[in-house]
């Protein structure tokens, strides 16, 4: 098996559209949190999110092109090219055969939502003619993201969109470990991009009683694991990570961030929205990415949970945290509890926040917990307020979806 390196990162977030900004305010302990100004949420249940401010996506496409994608692609777009320049790849220089073995995996869970809602709704308030943007499907399509990253830098290696709900960006991410393992691609751009703050995924998630309603708190309303959470705060944005074969990356010379040992796939099986009381798929998919990556327990470091605020989630992986590593003193927090929940992104932009964790040697805190809830297992580690300074050898990123997917990727701090 080839081993799997991570050279190259961008990041398009609520917390900064940069990643040196969006990592320092995760260090910083800030939250993103704010009022929605993408539509009147007057009539909504929630009235705040995390949204991406200061996008310009001028900066990366020109003006006439911008028409031709939705709001998720754009972000994919920005992500991706500052992931390829910041890994010092030279696309344009390369012959086409070698470009046959660069590929892309890119994950979103709701696509084109935007594009969707406004095409209809333009429909609905006209004569009944169906008149629509000759762009809608392009714009609309979950994979067109993919296919819009591999046409811009002409990349020819395997090139799709995975979707598996909040756990989809990491799903991206395992499926594109797996194949430079397996020698089927030498680079693989894979991340994930949501732009998911509209009235139907606001109200929806409401209706779902899912979402957080602490209008009067919203910088504190994300708050994992606290006695008083309601609800997760809806986040957007992207994040892009450039994966290489470890001698094609060394062959070249490139800066390397961390390496990527281990992936772990599986699935509750058990309800339609709820997690797992006991943790079943998400134990299993710990389980597969440590097992994987020929490693003990006892050496994970850091976990970056799932951790969205929410009442049974929140505590079902705290379970199965307990119910795999014991008194182990592995050290959990929650990130979301700054970005909010990017949904198919979330993975993508936390797997950026856990490589830099092992560069940097720095666990990042969770913010606005007060107080533990009383399900909370006794005896773990779970950083709150304030980041933790060490050494982080190894960290596991979970991700779980609806559905009852769950996907976890276990990172390394680079040695030669």
């Amino acid at each position: 098996m080839k081993r799997v390196v991570i050279t190259g990162l961008g990041a398009i977030t609520p917390l900064g559209n940069t990643v040196n900004e969006f990592w320092d305010n995760i260090v910083a302990g800030k939250s993103a949190a704010g009022p929605i100004t993408k539509f009147d949420s007057t009539k909504f249940k929630t009235h705040f999110a995390c949204e991406v401010k200061d996008f310009e996506i001028e900066t990366y496409l020109d003006k006439k092109e911008t028409k031709k994608y939705d709001l998720f692609t754009q972000y994919a777009i920005a992500a991706s090219d500052q992931a390829i320049k910041d890994s010092g790849l030279d696309f344009e220089s390369m012959d086409e055969k070698e470009r046959y073995e660069i590929g892309v995996i890119w994950a979103t869970g709701n696509g084109g939502i935007a594009t969707f809602e406004s095409q209809l709704k333009e429909f609905n308030t006209g004569d009944g003619t169906p008149r629509f943007n000759p762009y809608f499907i392009p714009k609309m399509i979950v994979d067109i993201a993919a296919g819009v990253i591999s046409i811009r830098h002409q990349l020819h290696g395997p090139n799709y969109c995975t979707v598996s709900a909040c756990a989809s960006s990491n799903t991206a991410i395992i499926n594109a470990f797996d194949t430079i393992r397996l020698g089927k691609a030498k680079v693989m751009i894979a991340g994930g991009s949501e732009a998911a703050i509209t009235e139907a995924s606001v109200g929806g998630f409401n209706s779902a009683q899912a979402l957080s309603k602490n209008n009067e708190n919203p910088q504190q309303a994300s708050r994992p694991f606290d006695v008083d959470r309601d609800g997760f705060v809806m986040g957007e944005g992207a994040g892009a990570l450039i994966f290489e074969d470890l001698e094609y990356a060394l062959a070249r010379g490139a800066h390397i961030y961390a390496e990527l040992v281990g992936g772990g796939m599986a699935a509750d099986a058990y309800h339609l929205t709820g997690t797992h009381p006991e943790g079943l798929g998400a134990v299993l998919g710990m389980k597969k990415a440590v097992e994987e990556a020929g490693i003990s327990l006892a050496e994970v470091d850091y976990i970056n949970a799932h951790a969205t605020s929410t009442g049974i989630g929140d505590i079902s992986e705290l379970v199965a945290i307990k119910n795999l590593f014991g008194d182990l003193p592995v050290a959990i927090s929650g990130t979301k509890s700054m970005t909010g929940h990017l949904l198919g992104a979330a993975g993508a932009v936390e797997s950026i926040i856990s490589v830099l964790s092992v560069k940097n040697d720095i666990i990042p805190p969770t913010i606005n917990t007060q107080k533990l809830a009383d399900e909370v297992p006794n005896g773990l580690k779970i950083v709150l307020g304030k980041p933790i300074f060490q050494t982080v050898n190894y960290v596991l990123n979970n991700t779980f979806g609806f559905g009852g997917h769950t996907a976890s990727s276990l990172f390394k701090k680079y040695t030669t």
